[in-house]
């Protein structure tokens, strides 16, 4: 009896470990977003499938917990939220794709910084068939093309689970980036796809990192959401 039950219990987890929920939520305001995604990360159980949630934010910045005031130049009329991921400060606004990434990394058997690394992955394979030839630095989360920043990286974990996750720039003012020293380093260039013969629209963007999602975490069924009323889908 109890080797059925052990037999039931990890069919349950391969199955769920085969699936993921995408989210896509259009464009929304980030204090919304991050108070939801801290709440179905507060209240998901052993049986709640992975997400990632896809979608682009009215103009904020935003502040890591290892936040540092000088790295804010001059805010200005962009409002600055103070947060609970790691890094420092970074912006979001309108053509800029952010994937929150809900995983349970005791399920999926990865740690953090392997998750880290494969985040970085997913992004350098997505950029790859433009001809991009994207890579991660060691001392600096995110994902460069010739020394300047295409993607920002910023997670959090709780519970063994994570959110928060990536925004990578696609077709966006970039001015914001220099009211600030983006994620702490002064002078730091940023770049996005259109301007590099990346994916020129969120549209497509959307779909190649959904795709280079699904095969680095080796998914077998996709569940498309939008919305972000997870408890009654």
């Amino acid at each position: 009896m109890h080797s059925d039950l052990q037999q039931a219990n990890a069919q349950q987890l391969a199955t769920l470990c085969d699936q993921l929920v995408i989210r896509d939520l259009g464009i929304e305001d980030y204090t919304t977003v991050w108070q939801a995604m801290q709440q179905f990360t507060d209240t998901r159980t052993v049986a709640t499938t992975d997400e990632l949630w896809l979608l682009e934010h009215h103009s904020v910045f935003t502040q890591g917990q290892a936040g540092k005031e000088e790295h804010l130049l001059f805010p200005g009329d962009i409002p600055v939220v103070k947060v609970d991921r790691g890094g420092q400060v970074t912006y979001h606004g309108p053509g800029q794709l952010v994937v929150y990434v809900l995983l349970d990394l005791k399920r999926r058997n990865l740690g953090v910084r392997a998750l880290v690394t494969l985040i970085e992955q997913v992004l350098v394979q997505l950029l790859q068939p433009y001809g991009i030839n994207a890579y991660a630095k060691a001392d600096a989360p995110g994902v460069y093309v010739d020394e300047a920043k295409i993607a920002s990286l910023g997670l959090r974990v709780r519970k063994s689970c994570t959110f928060h996750g990536l925004a990578l720039n696609v077709a966006m003012d970039l001015s914001p980036f220099s009211r600030i020293n983006p994620c702490g380093y002064a002078g730091m260039q940023m770049i996005q796809c259109k301007d590099i013969g990346g994916p020129q629209s969120i549209a497509e963007a959307k779909q190649r990192i959904v795709q280079c999602f699904q095969q680095a975490l080796s998914i077998t069924t996709l569940h498309t959401k939008t919305g972000l009323d997870w408890q009654n889908d």
